[in-house]
């Protein structure tokens, strides 16, 4: 790394030391406090924080500013004022007021509300998250930002998370101070995402209508050459990619982001961008700020990011693997084993909480982190089944199950080993990676590998956050009410959740079919699509867990509801309708033109292929016709659960069957004349 590019860290964020350095030592110490406390700040330390603003980001090459948020689109969206104002003489000034740092207004009907706005009420209302610091985006500074309705309920993403982190840091905060943790004041959940995306040749992507408007290829016969020749995982990375990678970290760090790691990633074209670990909300909002830099990258490079959990039918899709750790106030993180977790109470006791919470909503986890787009990718050799497990290793499965039972002393100490005799002994980590788990506790944090790569965490996180917090509630008070003394007490906590909770531990295989037998006798979900999962949100216990923490109302639930089954159904609209026309006004007129020329030739090939061409262009004619009649179906219906009942077990499997016939035609045609990219096109460009 140069100099220069350490030098650039967070040039383009408003971080805590150019507070410092730029307010009244009075002012800054309100500001603190502010921010340590969640007080209200006075509008003379907004006036002065906004002026201070203002004058960087001037000085940075900002021109505007605007309140950036995150809608129930999954998205981020912003509307950019002008620091220049007239004063009274008509004399161009810049103003920004503390007022106009704090709060803005946004037509709260025109995003997504699922019924919390109609178009006749249209406030809404953007405010200023103060734990978040803003940033310089090209000519504007962004001040993230939280989007609630007239009324207060959330239009957006963010409100939700920080009201279950705040939730999560209560009750966890109580069960430390129960277990002798006096000092802990607040818990915080930490966040890692590891981004996977996959890059093509920009021409070749603009040559491909289903992946301009869908994000995936909807037809297109696997290449000779698969991810199964094991060469792209860590190789080498070309001259070209590596020139988007440096501008990608050079975005990245100069907004502050700590983007630790980058490689390939096992498919073709595929690669994966790590950063360091932070608190939740900031990670998802750098999140929502990589795949942007991401995609813009891209462009300047002759690129697309493809950001579909599922691109290419056959090959490994793109997660979003959401690395998930608490830490308290005091620097403990409550997921650390130590060296000896036997004896490590603390520790025991928030893990049985997690495997309370995952195994009280699988459903909901698994709705949490998908859309439209994960249903291609779950299942599939480098993702997790649908069904929901954890994985804890051997070592702590045994070590809890002999707490339940009562057969060993509660002592397990940290092995240690060497792999070259002429290096010092290192410890052994307490579990492996499992790799088919779609919860898997990996050192000191939980990995939920299930998230697609192209949702925003929030949502993921919200859930696990507030489920969590709901668990340690009750963990807190069958200790406060317990007649026992503390060891005896949490002993009781770990073996009660333990013995309820064993089966949704599983250390095997995730993908093979013995796990789904084994899971079905256990009574574990297995939701094969998101549509079926959108209605756990719903369950009368999930919404008295929300309304207990305090994250969501009923209305504020139904609403999202209602989003998510739309989204659903547009995805797979979206989908039908693009390959419809593929088929009719690429594939099918290229395939007679085929059929055309190979009939002039006189040879066995050519009948054969011209008779077999033939019968698949109708074939695929009479597939496209039935498909075009399943979406005027649909738009017959008022019920958008019905239409996604239609499109998840009518429509898409029937798009299965047009796909088939258009690979099948794909391998017979004279490559020169095939009218969009292939496979090996796309995959093998540079």
């Amino acid at each position: 790394m140069h100099n220069s590019s350490i030098d650039a860290f967070g040039k383009n964020l408003c971080h805590n030391k150019v507070l410092k350095d730029r307010l009244p030592r009075p002012i800054y110490e309100l500001w603190k406090e502010a921010l340590a406390h969640e007080k209200p700040l006075d509008p003379a330390v907004a006036d002065a924080i906004a002026h201070v603003m203002k004058t960087w980001a001037i000085e940075n090459g900002a021109t505007h500013y605007s309140h950036w948020f995150q809608p129930m689109t999954g998205n981020t969206a912003e509307k950019h004022d002008a620091f220049l104002e007239s004063n009274d003489n008509g004399v161009p000034i810049t103003r920004f007021s503390g007022k106009s740092l704090i709060k803005g207004e946004a037509d709260g009907s025109s995003f997504p509300s699922g019924g919390l706005r109609a178009t006749f009420e249209a406030r809404g209302y953007t405010y200023w998250d103060i734990t978040s610091p803003a940033f310089i985006r090209g000519h504007v500074l962004c001040i993230p930002s939280v989007f609630v309705s007239f009324n207060g309920e959330a239009l957006d993403k963010k409100t939700p998370l920080l009201r279950s982190m705040r939730a999560l840091s209560k009750e966890a905060t109580r069960v430390l101070h129960l277990l002798g943790d006096k000092e802990v004041k607040g818990v915080t959940p930490n966040l890692g995402q590891e981004q996977e995306y996959f890059l093509v040749d920009a021409n070749l992507f603009k040559q491909r209508l289903d992946l301009k408007l869908t994000g995936r290829t909807l037809i297109g016969q696997a290449p000779a050459k698969g991810q199964d020749s094991e060469d792209h995982y860590f190789g080498s990375i070309s001259e070209n990619v590596n020139a988007f990678m440096e501008d990608v970290n050079k975005a990245c760090w100069e907004l502050g982001i700590y983007s630790k790691v980058e490689h390939n990633e096992v498919a073709f074209n595929q690669f994966e961008i790590v950063p360091m670990y932070s608190p939740t909300h900031i990670a998802i909002d750098q999140n929502q700020l990589i795949m942007d830099i991401l995609k813009k990258t891209a462009k300047k490079h002759g690129l697309e990011c493809l950001l579909h959990e599922k691109p290419f039918a056959g090959i490994n899709g793109s997660g979003k693997h959401n690395n998930w750790s608490l830490q308290t106030d005091t620097g403990l993180n409550l997921f650390d084993p130590s060296d000896e977790p036997g004896s490590n109470l603390r520790f025991l006791v928030f893990v049985v909480a997690v495997m309370a919470t995952v195994d009280k909503y699988p459903t909901l986890l698994r709705m949490s982190a998908s859309g439209a787009g994960n249903d291609h990718r779950l299942g599939a050799n480098e993702a997790p089944p649908a069904i929901i497990s954890i994985y804890l290793g051997s070592t702590l499965e045994d070590l809890l199950r002999s707490l339940a039972t009562g057969v060993a002393s509660i002592t397990k100490t940290r092995e240690v080993h060497s792999p070259l005799s002429n290096l010092k002994e290192m410890p052994k980590e307490f579990s492996d990676r499992n790799r088919t788990s779609p919860f898997a506790f990996t050192g000191s944090k939980f990995e939920f590998r299930m998230v697609g790569s192209s949702r925003s965490a929030a949502t993921t996180n919200t859930i696990l956050n507030a489920a969590l917090a709901d668990e340690l509630a009750l963990i807190a008070n069958e200790i406060e009410s317990s007649k026992k003394d503390l060891k005896e007490s949490v002993l009781d906590v770990l073996i009660s959740r333990f013995n309820k909770h064993e089966r949704i531990l599983f250390s095997g295989d995730g993908y093979s079919q013995a796990w789904v037998e084994e899971a079905a006798r256990r009574g574990l979900p297995n939701i094969k699509s998101f549509n079926e999962s959108i209605d756990s949100y719903l369950d009368p216990a999930t919404l008295a867990m929300f309304a207990r923490q305090g994250v969501y109302n009923d209305k504020e639930v139904h609403a999202r509801v209602e989003i998510l089954h739309d989204q659903f159904f547009k995805a797979v609209l979206f989908e039908a309708r693009s390959l419809s026309e593929m088929l009719l006004k690429y594939i099918l007129p290229a395939t007679l033109k085929d059929i055309h020329q190979t009939s002039l030739v006189k040879s066995r090939f050519a009948d054969e292929k011209v008779s077999e061409l033939t019968a698949l262009v109708d074939d695929a004619y009479d597939l496209v016709k039935t498909l075009m009649l399943l979406v005027d179906e649909a738009h017959t219906m008022d019920d958008i659960r019905a239409k996604g009942k239609l499109f998840n077990d009518i429509v898409r499997p029937h798009m299965i069957k047009c796909r088939e016939v258009a690979d099948r035609i794909e391998s017979l045609m004279d490559h020169s004349l095939y009218p969009i990219p292939t496979y090996t096109d796309l995959l093998f460009s540079f």
